[in-house]
């Protein structure tokens, strides 16, 4: 392997954020700056990993392509309003330049489901490079059984393979280092592609480069219909674009995150497996695309979900896999040393079994802002959502696990709100679908019971805040979505009071926010600031007629995000190292939400934001 004290075998990994995210709707590529690929699974987001070194050590795989010897990174963007990746390095009067992305746009063509191109160019003279490429499947590292077919090499395990391509034709050997020299004349074009259970397809390096370059043309049409007055249209449209590439084409389903196991705090065993599909997350990205104009990945996500909840309907369940499945059973894997020391790395997610009554209410608000952009819904999704309300009737009094999935159930405000808005938005839908009149009027009355209770037993008169849970005085930052729910006037002292106690006693400095309390959750180790919730506070904001304040705390955020425009879950407050799996579909879907408030709140004059 390379000497490169940057990915050599026991130096430190880079930051969580000097990672970059290559997609193509079915699976994702982690790339860090030296222009290693450390996690990839195939064939798809949850499939095994193929490179798996981020968390799983020099001997799970690694793909880079990169200068033979250390270079100082000078630039490293996105093409504009594209997903292809391109890294600068300059190596002493010379730059050498990785131009890297995987191709979306595959239907209806012969090509292979995953399509990865990388291109390495000089300029100012020849430089050398090195190619590294050691795939290992799975949980246990298993090398490849390799074969030669003409000028590819192909990895095979069992019904999964993938081949790689050069132009110029290289001598790749899985494993070992392949040193080469770039000329300014003569770029390196690298292919991957992967198969499973199907025939492996050539496709030769100049044909996907030229699909690499279509399908750039394909994302930035669709980044031209968004609305162009769009406050932080450049910060939006990279997390929409980052949306797309999270969310699995084949299903519509977006998974929170690409990853597994990377820590919320470096050391602890706050290690999660992220690559499922939580209705929450996936509705609030539902309302994201709505705002901004594009109801196709709104429609695919209500098909989705159609077909998910299908056989555990009227229930809920807190996550499905990508294909609506009962998600895996939580394990440990055995010698995995985790990102940065950080163990267990798990696999599975034990979150699948609880009752998160918050859920239903992101689902039913979903479905009503989708009915609000003037979409019917048919018979099948309406019964669905009625089944949703009926469930959020019978349970609402019952503890739950709730939005931060806590291993003890309780009685928290933030879900008994949400239950609330299930009902409160299924009725809205009921004034133009059909509904029986004593179903209404249970609906209307366990609304208004919610009500009640939580006004009585969820708001500290002192404080004038609504608290976490039930006979508790500790605060929680999901109840900043208070304003959009309509329980309460957005300018009522209750809301205002509620937003300034929260940025009082959960501020973790500068935009940060604690989600609740650090340390009160009943799991080990400390807790770091949650980034949904700095969005969901600059929502608030813009949603009680504090616009400039919204926009103010919106532009310090936007200087929290990776080099590339990208968040994880949460963020060390001291350092501000990003922290969690990455990138998160929750962090970028709020980010959306928020700009879309500030909107809302008032048409931007020229050059206030953006």
């Amino acid at each position: 392997m390379t000497d490169d004290p940057a990915v050599g075998p026991g130096a430190a990994p880079p930051p969580i954020a000097d990672y970059g995210l290559l997609g193509d709707t079915r699976t994702a590529a982690l790339v860090s700056s030296t222009g290693a690929i450390d996690w990839m699974c195939a064939p798809r987001f949850d499939g095994a990993p193929l490179f798996g070194r981020l968390v799983g050590g020099p001997e799970a795989g690694t793909y880079r392509i990169g200068p033979a010897r250390p270079a100082e990174v000078v630039e490293r963007r996105y093409r504009q309003h594209t997903t292809t990746l391109r890294t600068t390095w300059v190596v002493g009067d010379r730059r050498l330049t990785l131009t890297e992305g995987m191709v979306a746009e595959v239907a209806g063509r012969l090509l292979p489901s995953t399509l990865l191109v990388r291109r390495l160019s000089a300029e100012g003279g020849p430089i050398e490079a090195v190619v590294d490429f050691d795939p290992r499947l799975g949980t246990n590292h298993r090398a490849p059984r390799v074969r030669r077919r003409r000028s590819l090499l192909v990895c095979e395990w069992g019904a999964l393979a993938v081949s790689l391509a050069c132009a110029p034709h290289l001598n790749v050997e899985p494993g070992r280092s392949t040193v080469l020299t770039v000329a300014p004349e003569r770029p390196l074009t690298v292919v991957l592609t992967v198969a499973h259970r199907e025939p492996l397809i050539d496709v030769e390096p100049a044909v996907a480069w030229e699909l690499l370059r279509a399908d750039e043309a394909h994302w930035r049409a669709w980044i031209a219909e968004v609305d162009p007055e769009l406050p932080f249209r450049e910060a939006v449209t990279r997390s929409l674009l980052t949306l797309r590439l999270l969310t699995y084409s084949p299903s519509h389903a977006p998974v929170a995150a690409p990853s597994t196991s990377l820590p919320e705090q470096p050391g602890g065993v706050r290690n999660w497996d992220y690559r499922y599909v939580w209705p929450r997350d996936a509705s609030i990205g539902v309302a994201a695309f709505l705002g901004v104009g594009k109801p196709d990945q709104a429609r695919g996500f209500l098909a989705w979900l159609l077909r998910a909840s299908r056989l555990q309907r009227p229930r809920l369940p807190a996550l499905f896999t990508l294909d609506g499945l009962r998600v895996p059973a939580e394990r440990q894997l055995d010698g995995w040393p985790g990102y940065a020391g950080s163990t267990p790395v798990r696999i599975g997610n034990g979150a699948a079994d609880q009752h998160q009554l918050d859920g239903y209410g992101w689902v039913v608000d979903a479905v009503w802002v989708y009915v609000q952009a003037g979409h019917h819904l048919d018979s099948e999704t309406w019964r669905a959502v009625r089944g949703f309300a009926d469930v959020v009737t019978r349970r609402w009094r019952e503890p739950d696990a709730g939005i931060w999935e806590l291993r003890q159930p309780s009685h928290q405000v933030h879900s008994k709100l949400m239950g609330w808005l299930a009902l409160d938005r299924a009725l809205r839908i009921a004034e133009t679908h059909p509904l029986a009149a004593r179903r209404r009027r249970r609906w209307q009355d366990a609304r208004q019971a919610i009500a009640s209770e939580v006004r009585t037993n969820g708001f500290d008169p002192e404080r004038s805040s609504y608290v976490r849970g039930y006979g508790s005085t500790e605060l929680d930052a999901a109840l900043l979505v208070l304003p959009l729910l309509g329980i309460e006037d957005a300018d009522s002292p209750r809301v205002g009071g509620t937003i300034a106690a929260i940025r009082a006693e959960l501020g973790a400095g500068g935009p940060l926010l604690y989600r609740y309390p650090p340390g009160h959750d009943g799991l080990p180790g400390s807790e770091a600031a949650f980034l949904p919730c700095s969005f969901w506070l600059a929502q608030a904001l813009a949603g009680t007629g504090r616009r400039a304040e919204a926009i103010e705390l919106f532009r310090l955020l936007l200087d929290r995000a990776s080099p590339l425009g990208l968040y994880a879950e949460e963020m060390d407050p001291v350092t501000g190292a990003h922290l969690g799996n990455y990138p998160q579909t929750l962090t970028h879907a709020t980010l959306v939400q928020a700009a879309l408030a500030i909107r809302s709140a008032g048409s931007a004059r020229s050059g206030e934001v953006g």
